[in-house]
């Protein structure tokens, strides 16, 4: 089974910070023994934690072989046994909403257009926009 590295969401900014911290605690001359440590440990607990799978695999018998254990995560539980049906219900809502998006944009250019015809002397458009306006009072509020 594959194992996924361990990613602690550490930025590069934060890396480095973190190995100036190592060198002024530790030392420029004990930090590759320290780090060969780390790497030690890490390569531990994976194949401790790869053993561990193996032999749940195993003890659980012929019918779970196919079993992924981030499956077991409720994350991914989650997104696997609810979100994977409601995708296609979404995907298909995002396509109308596009269609409908173009629809308006479409339509908001042929009202510009008929507003432009009006101003250029347009007849049709024209006596809409001679009728008389109701005057505007700002102090009326």
């Amino acid at each position: 089974m594959l194992m996924t590295p361990l990613l602690l969401d550490v930025n590069a900014p934060e890396f480095l910070l973190l190995l100036v911290l190592a060198i002024i605690l530790f030392g420029p001359e004990r930090l590759p023994d320290l780090a060969r440590k780390a790497a030690r440990i890490v390569q531990y607990v994976r194949t401790l934690a790869g053993n561990a799978q193996d032999q749940l695999s195993k003890e659980l018998g012929p019918g779970f072989e196919n079993l992924d254990f981030r499956d077991l995560n409720p994350k991914a539980f989650v997104q696997k046994h609810l979100l994977d049906e409601v995708q296609p219900i979404v995907a298909d809502v995002k396509a109308e909403l596009t269609d409908v998006s173009t629809t308006v944009t479409g339509a908001a250019g042929d009202i510009s257009a008929a507003i432009e015809g009006a101003r250029d002397g347009d007849p049709v458009t024209a006596a809409v926009s001679s009728e008389p306006r109701t005057p505007f009072d700002p102090d009326a509020t």
